[in-house]
């Protein structure tokens, strides 16, 4: 019964009244954002939702307790369902951010936890009129060039949007940079200059 409960607040929320979020996210994972936005959306707590689920990650990057708790398959999922729903209560999450813990650990799907919350911050930041870039390259930017890449990525922006950008060092990739913006994906690897990078980016918007 306490699972048909929890599972209730996701099956209202991709009914034919669903609140649609800004851009389509795709797989399970985008599934259960989806329906995360809309009953977020109707609780009015998106904000909040949001919150809940950056620190819940934060936590299982610092509380190696937690985290092992939340991997453990030996840990039977009803145990598992109500420990984290009293420790989403302790926490101050919303209601909703504590169903949606519940119901993972119910399906054994906590192992989907990172995806839902990834995809559930592309959502908001489409819905806060942001367009999420992504950039990898083999060593840090220097400040003039991060300058100049973001400069040129604007090119792929609306007048009414604004641009977040993610950057992350990725020594396998050897040289060059990868960015990921939108439905956008150019993969610069073997390159020498940045001036360069950007060119090409600017042509491409």
């Amino acid at each position: 019964m306490a699972a048909a409960n929890k599972l209730g607040f996701l099956v209202r929320a991709m009914s034919t009244q669903a609140v649609k979020p800004p851009i389509q996210v795709f797989g399970l994972e985008g599934r259960y954002a989806t329906a995360l936005y809309s009953a977020a959306s109707k609780s009015q707590q998106l904000d909040q939702v949001e919150k809940d689920l950056n620190n819940f990650q934060d936590s299982l990057k610092k509380d190696k307790k937690l985290r092992e708790l939340v991997i453990s398959p030996i840990i039977n999922k009803r145990v598992m369902a109500k420990a984290l729903k009293e420790t989403a209560d302790k926490a101050g999450m919303t209601p909703t951010s504590g169903n949606l813990l519940s119901l993972l650990a119910d399906n054994g799907r906590l192992n989907l936890l990172d995806g839902i919350a990834n995809a559930f911050r592309m959502i908001m930041a489409a819905h806060r009129g942001e367009v999420v870039c992504e950039v990898i390259t083999a060593k840090p930017l220097d400040g003039s060039q991060t300058k100049q890449l973001e400069s040129s990525l604007k090119a792929f922006l609306k007048s009414n949007e604004t641009l977040k950008v993610t950057s992350r060092v990725d020594p396998n990739i050897i040289g060059g940079m990868i960015v990921s913006i939108g439905d956008k994906y150019v993969d610069m690897s073997i390159a020498s200059k940045v001036k360069m990078y950007t060119d090409i980016i600017s042509s491409a918007a």
